[in-house]
């Protein structure tokens, strides 16, 4: 059914079951993928999300009802009207979901953001098959390779210098601690009072212990092996920091440039783990969001339909 999920002004929303995934403006049911900012935000009636999105969402916006939120277990189905949905881990950042939506003997899969790389710090993609998979196409590129990211964290330890390390500060920062706290333990962890609160999240519902300590102003003026998490804009207002290795982490090209160091290392699937999420999936219809589908739609010509739902560049 074409029009199961549509696109609208507020955001992607099912008629048949009347809810909108991931909306940009406020309405009366939304079910959040995950909580970073381009996917959860706040005025919703009623927001059903996994625990530790509803966690993340309430401390970004105290002045929400916490009576708007009810927590959805992961692989617990419920109704809402026809439509019986389903959450499965994505592998994005803790308690990011995939949804899933069957209605009339058709399943309809919105990946949301996910990623098949390890990360210790959340739950592991899980495959779902489904008739028409909703997939994010951030990286759908065939010249896009995500390198491996034990590779990357361990370029670090080439130099002692101390590092300004930006990163953002949901999922990815906690991510990058534990990487480095196994792979670069002569390095001490500073992070940024902005980053503070997540980690401590983290700390408490995560599955992994982070190693790391509060930056202050004086720690980065004496000693070696410091590295200070920051997130972008900190990162962007301190391009002429001096006497510290400048590196960001991401897969996009674009954002190494002027960098002392690049480090590739992103939160969502590149083209080939895309494909293979896909042959998982076995759906009949591919349709995209949050990116460019013109390649994935040209790659699967004559066998498979790929439409494009939307244009827009994810995190």
């Amino acid at each position: 059914m074409a029009d199961f999920l549509v696109e609208t002004a507020k955001g992607y929303y099912c008629s048949y079951g009347d809810f909108y995934i991931d909306p940009l403006m406020p309405v009366d049911t939304a079910l959040i993928s995950h909580a970073h900012g381009d996917h959860a935000r706040p005025g919703h009636r009623r927001i059903l999300a996994t625990n530790t999105t509803t966690i993340f969402m309430q401390h970004r916006f105290a002045k929400q009802d916490l009576k708007s939120y009810k927590v959805i277990s992961y692989n617990e189905s419920f109704f809402l009207a026809d439509v019986k949905i389903t959450f499965f881990p994505a592998g994005h950042i803790l308690g990011s979901a995939q949804i899933l939506m069957e209605y009339k003997e058709t399943r309809y899969l919105y990946t949301g953001d996910y990623k098949l790389q390890d990360d210790a710090t959340c739950e592991p993609l899980v495959f779902v098959k489904a008739d028409v998979l909703i997939t994010e196409t951030t990286f759908a590129n065939p010249n896009i390779v995500h390198p491996d990211q034990v590779e990357e964290i361990s370029k670090l330890t080439a130099t002692n210098h101390n590092m300004m390390l930006g990163c953002y500060s949901l999922g990815k920062a906690q991510r990058l601690t534990y990487l480095l706290n196994v792979y670069c333990p002569e390095k001490v962890i500073y992070v940024h009072h902005n980053i503070a609160p997540i980690h401590r999240i983290y700390d408490t519902y995560g599955f992994v212990p982070l190693k790391y300590e509060i930056y202050n102003r004086k720690v980065m003026k004496d000693g070696i092996n410091k590295i200070y998490l920051v997130p972008p804009l900190t990162f962007n207002s301190y391009f002429r920091a001096k006497n510290v290795i400048r590196v960001f982490a991401s897969g996009w090209k674009r954002l190494q440039h002027n960098n002392d160091l690049s480090l590739y290392i992103s939160d969502h699937v590149d083209w080939k783990d895309l494909l293979q999420c896909i042959e998982a999936s076995n759906p009949r219809e591919i349709w995209t969001v949050h990116g460019d589908g013109a390649m994935l739609k040209s790659y699967f010509e004559g066998k498979i339909v790929v439409r494009n739902m939307a244009k827009i560049t994810a995190f």
